[in-house]
């Protein structure tokens, strides 16, 4: 039962991952007046994170979708997590009213428009995935597991065939 809510932990996070990364380098430019919109860094900075950041969550989740390193890549996606949670708690708190961009598009919206407390909620429940996989990184149909049964690790253990052999 802990290996399948792994399993699922891990492709659910992947395709947040994947998906996210795709929208937003699908449109760069719509990426870059997210970033701008959180008004935390300098000018520079906006420019190299907007071309970073849908790589980065690519690179999550093809780690995550096939189960290769999958702590490390727990553990950086929970990071990532923890960085955007404070920049949508920082916009809320100066008073900000944008859309996060977590899913493509972002930037400025009407006063009434904010979901500050949904996408703080949304993240939180996507941070408390890596923190499972971060507890327990193996997982079905993961690259991890097969590289570990190779070197003769499994944390599977072995099925007892002793009964069929006595024809029971």
């Amino acid at each position: 039962m802990l290996n399948a809510v792994g399993t699922l932990a891990r492709l659910g996070l992947a395709a947040v991952w994947l998906v996210s990364g795709a929208l937003k380098l699908a449109d760069p430019g719509q990426t870059l007046i997210a970033v701008q919109a959180y008004d935390v860094l300098p000018g520079t900075l906006e420019n190299v994170v907007a071309i970073a950041l849908p790589l980065v969550e690519l690179v999550l989740g093809l780690f995550l979708l096939a189960g290769l390193a999958t702590r490390w890549a727990a553990g950086a996606a929970l990071g990532l997590l923890l960085v955007l949670i404070a920049g949508i708690a920082q916009s809320w708190a100066r008073g900000l009213s944008i859309d996060c961009g977590c899913f493509g598009g972002g930037g400025h919206v009407a006063a009434g428009q904010t979901e500050y407390p949904q996408e703080i909620l949304r993240d939180t429940g996507f941070a408390l995935l890596a923190v499972w996989l971060l507890a327990r990184p193996r997982t079905w149909l993961s690259l991890d597991g097969w590289l570990a049964r190779d070197r003769g690790n499994s944390t599977e253990p072995e099925p007892d065939y002793s009964g069929i052999a006595e024809g029971n």
